[in-house]
């Protein structure tokens, strides 16, 4: 069967109409979920101000409500982070274990390369964890 080039012609205009087509769709699902996705932020002081705006406008707050607002706000943050931090060694221990029970599974060799990938997840874990000089602590 010979093709003519009408015909190719036609094959390769729609071939090149479907991937447009495909691409606007494609960019229309990522812009949708990077919206999405960015109104959660995850910088904790972000999120407050949001809140604390939202509370203001809605609420039609006085001044010493949100003075009094903000108090119960940093207390809630204090208590956060005191409760992480008493939990923090029974999710060590935890995940010790959990890790004892894997090494137990493995190879010799296979064990040399877990824990250098422990390892290399602790760092990565630890310098995500490090605030950045140009953001403020965390908190809620």
């Amino acid at each position: 069967m010979k093709l003519s080039r009408a015909t190719i012609a036609l094959y390769v205009g729609l071939v090149f109409a479907s991937g447009v087509v495909l691409g606007i769709f494609g960019h229309s699902l990522y812009a949708v979920s990077t919206t999405a996705s960015s109104k959660g932020g995850k910088n904790p002081e972000e999120f407050r101000r949001r809140v604390m705006a939202e509370y203001r406008s809605r609420l039609r707050l006085t001044d010493d409500q949100v003075t009094k607002l903000n108090a119960i706000m940093d207390e809630t943050r204090a208590r956060v982070e005191e409760t992480r931090q008493k939990m923090h060694p029974a999710y060590q221990k935890i995940r010790a274990e959990q890790n004892e029970k894997i090494r137990q599974l493995l190879s010799a060799e296979q064990q040399a390369e877990f824990d250098k990938m422990h390892k290399e997840r602790e760092e990565q874990r630890d310098q995500r964890q490090k605030p950045s000089p140009r953001e403020p602590g965390s908190g809620f």
